[in-house]
C-alpha cells in the first residue's frame, strides 16, 4: 500500500510520527456507457456553454460563486495557500467514551504506521486508548478538507476515522412514524426470544456479496454466449412467501422461534385473548357437565339391576338355611329316636 498522507498524531506534548492508508476499497464493478448498436465507448468532451468548443484539461479551474454570484477561480496554488493546508498534524482534542460516538456520524476509514524508528510512543497511544475504552477526537486536514475524526484501536492498529460534521446528518423526520403502534408484551417477549435463538458472534467473513459475484457470473457467461440463470432459479430467486402486512404478528412470531429450533410459550396472549380462552373454557366446562348429567341418570338406572343378584344370593341363603335347619331337624329327631330304647332297657 501506498500511504496518502505523512505527518504527526499530537497531544499535549507527546507527537507521534504516523503514516496514513486508506483502511477500505470498493471492489464493485464499474459500467461504462457504450453505444447499445455495436458496444462502441461513448466519451464525454469538456465543452464551453457558449460556443460547445472543446476544452483540454489542463485549461480547467476550479471555481466558487462568492455571496455575490460572482464566479471566483481558485487555482491550486491559492488552495496550497490556506493555512490549514500547511498542517501536517492531527491534534487531539479531546478523549471521550466510546458508547458516546453514534457509528451513524462514521465515515472513511484509514490506518495509522508508525513512521519513526522507534514506535514506542505509537504503542503507548494504542494501550492507553484500549485500557481507557475511548476514543479520541482529532481534526486534521486531508485533500484540502479539515476533517473531523476519531481515533480507535482496531486490530492491535490505531484507526483513524473521520466523521460527519452535525449538519452532514439529516435530521429523523419521518412520516410512518407520527402514530406510534401499540405492542403486546407478549409480542415484545416472543420477538426477545427469536433474537436469543438467533443469537451470535459476529463473523464477516461469513458472508459475501451475491450481487457482484451474480454479476460476474452473468458477464463471463453472456460473454461466452450462453445464460448465467435459467428461468427457473429467477422465478424462485423472485417468490414471495408472505405479505407485507404481517395479519397476525404474534403468530408469525411463535412460528419463526418454532423454526428456529426454540421454544415458543403458549400464553402468550393478551387480556383480550385470555378473555376470550376464559369464555370459551367456560362454554367447554358448561358443555361437559351437560355431558355428564345423563351418565348419572343410566348410572341410577342401573342401580336396581345391580342388586336383583344380591337378593338371589340372600334367596339362596335363606333356602340353604332352612335345608340346614331341616337337616339339623331331622338329625335331632334320629337322636332322640335312638335314645328312646336305652330309658325301656332301663
Amino acid at each position: 500500500m501506498r500511504s496518502i498522507w505523512k505527518g504527526e498524531v499530537s497531544f499535549g506534548l507527546v507527537n507521534v510520527p504516523v503514516k496514513v492508508y486508506s483502511a477500505t476499497e470498493d471492489h464493485d464493478l464499474h459500467a461504462r456507457q457504450v453505444d447499445k448498436k455495436d458496444g462502441v465507448r461513448i466519451r464525454y468532451k469538456k465543452v464551453r456553454d457558449d460556443n460547445g468548443e472543446e476544452v483540454e484539461f489542463s485549461d480547467i479551474a476550479k471555481a466558487y460563486e462568492s455571496e455575490d454570484g460572482e464566479m471566483v477561480i481558485l487555482t491550486k496554488e491559492d488552495l496550497a495557500s490556506l493555512p490549514v493546508e500547511q498542517s501536517h498534524e492531527i491534534e487531539v482534542t479531546e478523549f471521550v467514551p466510546a458508547d458516546q460516538v453514534d457509528p451513524v456520524a462514521f465515515d472513511n476509514a484509514y490506518f495509522l504506521e508508525p513512521a519513526s524508528r522507534s514506535n514506542r510512543a505509537y504503542v503507548l497511544m494504542r494501550e492507553a486508548l484500549e485500557s481507557t475504552d475511548r476514543l479520541a477526537i482529532c481534526t486534521f486536514t486531508l485533500r484540502n478538507r479539515t476533517r473531523l475524526c476519531a481515533m480507535r484501536v482496531y486490530k492491535d492498529i490505531l484507526m483513524l476515522q473521520t466523521l460527519l460534521w452535525p449538519d452532514e446528518i439529516r435530521p429523523a423526520i419521518l412520516e410512518g412514524l407520527d402514530k406510534e403502534a401499540k405492542v403486546r408484551p407478549q409480542e415484545v417477549k416472543m420477538a426477545a426470544s427469536l433474537i436469543e435463538t438467533m443469537a451470535a458472534d459476529f463473523e464477516p467473513e461469513k458472508y459475501e456479496d451475491d450481487y457482484q459475484n451474480q454479476l460476474k457470473e452473468l458477464i463471463e457467461a453472456k460473454a461466452a454466449g450462453g445464460e448465467a440463470f435459467t428461468v427457473a432459479e429467477r422465478e424462485e430467486a423472485s417468490d414471495d412467501n408472505g405479505d407485507d402486512e404481517v395479519a397476525d404478528l404474534l403468530a408469525a412470531l411463535r412460528a419463526s422461534v418454532k423454526d428456529r429450533g426454540g421454544e415458543a410459550s403458549e400464553d402468550s396472549d393478551d387480556d383480550e385473548g385470555s378473555g376470550s380462552k376464559k369464555k370459551s373454557s367456560a362454554k367447554k366446562s358448561s358443555s361437559g357437565s351437560a355431558k355428564k348429567t345423563p351418565a348419572k341418570k343410566t348410572a341410577a338406572k342401573k342401580e336396581p339391576a345391580k342388586k336383583a343378584p344380591t337378593k338371589k344370593a340372600a334367596a339362596k341363603k335363606t333356602s340353604e338355611g332352612s335345608s340346614k335347619t331341616s337337616s339339623s331337624n331331622s338329625t335331632a329327631k334320629k337322636s332322640t329316636a335312638k335314645k328312646a330304647p336305652t330309658k325301656k332297657s332301663a
